[in-house]
């Protein structure tokens, strides 16, 4: 049938143009994405329902009675719990301060997306006893972590499949990917997921040649997880979605107060790091003193301002107890300063973990003190959810992803624009300073690449 239509002139010239139109609109191989991508999302997917399930439902809860009930009990849990951390680091990693974050982002950037798995489990399990025995910081950084080392994982192993074309570039397009889908995982927020993969490694740039495989990567691990623990939005908060164009402008004062304490945390965060990984004693001992140090803040916190708010642990419950307006003003800026400090002491000295919910919490409890200070306003978790987008922003460098998160994750999708004037003003005011000492400037107009690793060693 060929061979007599090929003798027709039209159908000959015309073989070539439709060949040369299918090779240019299908010369990135995307089609390959859509086994690829929903097959990481599963597997990532599967590992943050496991790890959610044990620290969040398992050990934090009967940890978190324990400290309410007998507050004594604070200062030993945590310190054994980052102490042990820190065991399991020093002697069963090569490099007890490469983890969570900063290790993927290491890898995006400097190792072509690869990522060491030998150590794998055993730092999901030093993450596991930082969190779970009442360190002060949350999922995300074990989540981001599996979801990374998932990806880069399974492209060494995809790739023997000839069919499916992967290139060495999309090493560390599957990283980023998998990152993607274990922060849509652990937040119940896939689109959170996708905007912070693609912002997480540039403080001016977005990573966009992840873009589809994220986007599919974060739909199926969303999925994954929600079909075992629930889809609903993560955090009890309720909006009245109401705001005039006066509190546009309270909320650009806001910003700008929210990232001016988040640039002053991020610069002593940072040299507090430096100084500790510099510090000549054991990774154990480093981390257990943080510990000690971590509980006494808990500690001297919940002996100021008793009741079930307190600054330790993932603290997924301590939102719906901000936007209570019982809380007065000292407390909540009380809370800001130990849940900032407990923070840089559990992280500061070596935990393993991020810092993504802690921040989200400061954020959150100076924006209703500034609504009882300043306006008296009726609807605090307004206030409440600038000041959530605004640290955030301020502090990882990704104001898209840190409005998208308040409005996914807390279901306050009405405060919006509130929230995105609240973000950019606070990451102009911040300026450079990042949480994440490997996330770099991609393009400048009037030069080349610029790195952002000051402030001391990079943490890893």
């Amino acid at each position: 049938m060929t061979a007599k239509l090929g003798q027709y002139p039209l159908f000959r010239r015309l073989v070539p143009m439709v060949r040369a139109d299918l090779d240019s609109t299908y010369s990135r191989d995307l089609h390959k994405w859509l086994l690829v991508a929903p097959l990481l999302g599963v597997t990532v997917g599967l590992t943050v329902t496991v790890v959610s399930e044990v620290i969040l439902r398992r050990m934090w809860p009967p940890v978190l009675a324990c400290f309410l009930a007998h507050p004594w009990t604070i200062v030993p849990i945590v310190t054994a719990g980052c102490g042990l951390a820190g065991l399991v680091m020093q002697f069963w990693t090569p490099n007890p301060n490469e983890h969570s974050t900063e290790e993927i982002l290491h890898a995006y950037h400097h190792d072509e997306g690869e990522v060491d798995m030998r150590p794998f489990a055993v730092k999901l399990m030093a993450a596991a006893l930082t969190v779970g025995f009442g360190g002060s910081a949350a999922l995300e950084g074990p989540s981001i972590y599996s979801g990374g080392a998932i990806g880069s994982w399974l492209w060494s192993h995809l790739r023997r499949f000839k069919a499916l074309r992967l290139t060495a570039r999309d090493r560390r397009i599957l990283l980023i990917s998998g990152a993607a889908a274990g922060m849509s995982a652990v937040f119940r927020a896939p689109l959170t997921g996708i905007v912070f993969a693609l912002e997480m490694p540039y403080k001016d740039d977005l990573a966009h040649e992840a873009l589809m495989p994220s986007l599919l990567a974060s739909v199926a691990s969303y999925a994954t997880l929600g079909s075992f623990l629930g889809g609903d939005p993560l955090f009890d908060f309720r909006s009245t979605g109401i705001y005039t164009m006066h509190d546009l402008v309270w909320c650009a004062l806001l910003g700008a107060i929210v990232g001016l304490a988040a640039m002053i945390f991020v610069i002593t965060f940072r040299r507090l790091r430096s100084a500790v990984v510099k510090l000549r004693a054991p990774h154990a001992l480093k981390l257990t003193v943080g510990g000690a140090l971590t509980g006494l803040t808990g500690l001297g916190f919940l002996h100021c301002y008793p009741g079930r708010l307190i600054p330790l642990g993932p603290n997924y419950e301590a939102v719906g107890m901000i936007l209570d307006q019982s809380h007065g003003t000292r407390e909540l800026l009380a809370f800001v300063v130990a849940k900032l400090g407990a923070t840089a002491f559990t992280l500061g000295a070596g935990g393993v973990s991020a810092m993504f919910v802690p921040l989200f919490l400061s954020g959150g409890s100076m924006g209703v003190a500034f609504s009882q200070i300043f306006v008296h306003s009726s609807q605090p978790d307004l206030y409440a959810a600038v000041g959530m987008a605004a640290f955030l922003s301020a502090a990882y460098k990704t104001p898209l992803a840190a409005v998208v998160f308040v409005a996914e994750a807390t279901g306050g999708h009405a405060f919006l624009i509130p929230a995105l004037v609240g973000a950019a003003v606070a990451y102009i005011v911040s300026g450079d300073s990042s949480i994440s000492p490997e996330q770099t400037v991609h393009e400048r107009a009037e030069g080349p690449l610029v790195s952002s690793t000051s402030a001391g060693n990079p943490i890893r």
